[in-house]
């Protein structure tokens, strides 16, 4: 006759363990952050721990933008993981998800700005801001595996929680733990980045060209 579980624990007969739910660990991932103040445009390695997907599934197509000079205003960087969608033809070697350092910035001024995307064989450009009015920008966002230029920051706070941020208002917040920095404002010359998305809340773009060509940015 089989015991009961009650007594069978008082006769110390072991019982068996409930399997526990398994859990998932995200790696911990370095990732390219903005030059450093100036001379020689040393970039800085950002860790990311526990990144989430990106606000929208993104088509794994990079683009690059190119800029003589960004003036911000309230600047944020932090790790995030941008998604592609399940089964997408261009997730490649990625399983895809993208690895990026996102850039936000409260407003921005664009000097001569620059975007193109390579469409296998031919690059659809655009061109605006290079008329003397400058492209302009409300609560940016970038996205960028590559980034380099020349940087110049005011009051920057280095090693921050991500998900504490204020200078860039609620599109500057990472998620909880992530490393990241934040400025009051942001200057970079000579700018630019590989992006695999971007969003803009108000979005001016002056002397607007686009464009088919061999070459891009």
């Amino acid at each position: 006759m089989a015991m009961s579980e009650d007594a069978a624990a008082a006769a110390g007969t072991p019982q068996p363990v409930a399997p526990r739910r398994g859990r998932v660990r995200l790696k911990r991932t370095a990732l390219m952050a903005l030059p450093a103040v100036a001379a020689g445009g040393v970039l800085m390695a950002l860790t990311a721990q526990g990144v989430l997907a990106a606000q929208f599934s993104i088509s794994g197509m990079p683009f690059t933008i190119t800029a003589d000079k960004l003036d911000g205003k309230g600047f944020a960087q932090f790790g995030s993981l941008d998604s592609m969608i399940p089964d997408s033809p261009n997730a490649g070697s990625t399983g895809g998800q993208v690895l990026v350092a996102v850039s936000a910035i409260k407003s921005a001024e664009i000097t001569n700005l620059c975007q193109s995307v390579d469409l296998g064989g031919i690059n659809l450009v655009i061109h605006a801001g290079d008329g003397g009015t400058p492209v302009s920008a409300s609560d940016l966002t970038t996205d960028s595996d590559l980034l380099s230029g020349d940087a110049e920051f005011t009051n920057i706070e280095i090693g921050g929680d991500a998900s504490t941020f204020t200078k860039a208002g609620p599109v500057g917040k990472g998620n909880p733990g992530v490393f990241g920095q934040q400025a009051d404002t942001v200057v970079l010359t000579h700018l630019k980045q590989h992006n695999y998305a971007s969003t803009a809340v108000g979005f001016k773009l002056p002397n607007l060209r686009l464009s088919f060509g061999s070459q891009g940015c």
